[in-house]
Parts: C-alpha cells; sequence; structure tokens
C-alpha cells in the first residue's frame, strides 16, 4: 500500500489538494450553486471517511478538512490551467511511488468528488451545465481516467 511516507512534502500536497482542487475547477466552471457545491465537496470527504481501510492512501487524503491555498490561484482561468497541471502531476508521483491500485483508487475519488460537486446545483435547469461538464471532461483527461464523467 502507498502511504504519505512514500512522497516528499511537495508532491503529497498535490495529491493531498488534488480532490479539492478539482471541486473547486468544477465549483467555478458555472455560476451559482456554491454554498451547495461546497457543501457536495464537504460531503465527499465525509464519505470517504466512512470507508475508512479500504485505502491507506485515501485515509490520509480524507483524514483531514478539505483544504487548498486558495492565494496560489489568482483567478478562475489561474485555478483552472494551474489545477489541471496539480492534478496531473499528483497522479505521476502516484503512478512513479504508489500501486496501480492506488492510482485506480485516487483517480475514482478525485473525480466522484468533482462529479458530486457538478450535481450538487442545478444551473439553466440542468443537473451538470454544459460548463460543469467540460471542467468533468478535462480532470477526466488530466487524471487519466477510463470511463465517462458525466
Amino acid at each position: 500500500m502507498t502511504t504519505k511516507s512514500d512522497f516528499d512534502a511537495e508532491q503529497w500536497t498535490l495529491i493531498a489538494e488534488g480532490p479539492v482542487t478539482a471541486g473547486m475547477i468544477v465549483l467555478t466552471a458555472a455560476g451559482g450553486g456554491t454554498f451547495r457545491e461546497t457543501f457536495a465537496l464537504a460531503g465527499a470527504y465525509n464519505d470517504a471517511r466512512k470507508q475508512h481501510g479500504e485505502s491507506e492512501l485515501l485515509d490520509e487524503i480524507v483524514q483531514r478538512k478539505p483544504t487548498v491555498d486558495r492565494h496560489r490561484y489568482g483567478s478562475p482561468e489561474s485555478l483552472h490551467d494551474q489545477g489541471l497541471e496539480s492534478i496531473r502531476q499528483a497522479v505521476a508521483a502516484l503512478q512513479a511511488k504508489g500501486t496501480a491500485e492506488d492510482v485506480d483508487e485516487y483517480r475514482k475519488f478525485v473525480l466522484s468528488l468533482a462529479q458530486r460537486v457538478a450535481a450538487a446545483h442545478k444551473e439553466g435547469g440542468e443537473q451538470v451545465s454544459p460548463g460543469e461538464q467540460a471542467a468533468l471532461d478535462e480532470l477526466k483527461d488530466a487524471l487519466g481516467a477510463q470511463g465517462d464523467a458525466s
């Protein structure tokens, strides 16, 4: 099993912040619903804590409140571009030092969290807005994830 101790501080920060960054990318992809979407993000962490023991890596990620350095990104555009790159780097670090199972679980967690945020508030009468779906598709690509992101 892969654990926090397998990574240097910079790699661990990228890995630990990846899920929140993904949620924030989706949250800023369409206007409205910020309050509900933020609660959906926190709820994904709470649900993951209930599955304690299934993945040591995810246990370490979700043991603390979801946080991200808000000052790192100066605009939604910067969050989008730099955030996707951070997620790519997190996955690369996991692939280099983690098990294939841990990489897969990480991808699934990040993508499911992002999908939960997208579905938390209807925008324009749609459960997932076109902007949110585009963000989900980009996240799926950044994660190197297989399957449907809708």
